[in-house]
């Protein structure tokens, strides 16, 4: 692992990997213009992505679904293997429930939508540097409703997380309904530090590689409610 991604009082890395030429350079340029963000390039493979992870050691990946040689999830599940610091948001056309999935289980901090406007894209560039979870209410919604679905599968076909404690269950329940941990220390009347230990200890007890496979665990295994009426758009897209 890496340890050039900290970035104490620094600019903010940012790989793009994208295998459309005009999106790639649409993004770059987008990304070039904020004075935050050091644009490390942009690259179109699986095999290209995890190298420039390897050498660049960027805060944040942007991913797209399908590359010129293989999926997005390969190369995030290969990124986030060696490098579990890098954010890696998915920012793809594809809101189909098998692609989240395939994502969330590569371990992705965020899945966005191509159509996300110019300022939430460079929103969920800090929120992801910070550690935020990043998924629009839409998507997110239609993952927690499939999730509950699979509760009619006999118990014995559903792994079983390991106790929460209710503080945990509490700190679950608002990453579902899209706060970062910021709003959750300031909700729950407790440090950063602390919501980030209550984070890590959750993902370890029901065994997800990142938030928003937890938030998916979570309702397939019945501690999340199923949304209604929608759910809030995450708070750093805001």
């Amino acid at each position: 692992m890496s340890n050039g991604t900290s970035r104490p009082n620094a600019r903010i890395r940012v790989l793009v990997v994208e295998d459309h030429r005009i999106v790639a350079e649409g993004l770059v340029a987008l990304l070039h213009a904020h004075a935050d963000f050091d644009v490390l390039g942009w690259v179109a493979t699986v095999r290209e992505a995890i190298t420039m992870a390897d050498q660049g050691h960027p805060h944040v990946v942007l991913m797209d679904s399908r590359l010129r040689d293989g999926s997005g999830a390969e190369a995030a599940a290969s990124i986030h293997g060696c490098h579990p610091e890098i954010a890696i948001v998915f920012l793809s056309v594809d809101d189909s429930y098998d692609a989240m999935l395939a994502a969330m289980e590569a371990g992705a901090r965020g899945y966005l939508s191509k159509a996300v406007a110019a300022t939430e894209l460079e929103a969920a560039v800090y929120g992801a540097a910070d550690g935020d979870m990043l998924v629009s209410a839409e998507l997110l919604a239609t993952l927690l409703t499939h999730q509950q679905d699979l509760r009619a599968q006999p118990v014995e076909a559903v792994r079983r997380p390991n106790e929460l404690t209710g503080r945990e269950r509490q700190v679950l329940e608002l990453l579902a309904g899209g706060r970062n941990n910021r709003e959750i220390a300031e909700q729950l009347g407790v440090t950063y530090a602390t919501v980030r230990t209550h984070v890590r200890n959750l993902l370890a007890k029901i065994g997800a590689h990142s938030r928003l496979e937890a938030v998916a665990r979570a309702g397939e295994n019945g501690l999340l409610a199923p949304p209604v009426g929608g759910l809030q758009p995450m708070a750093s897209l805001n």
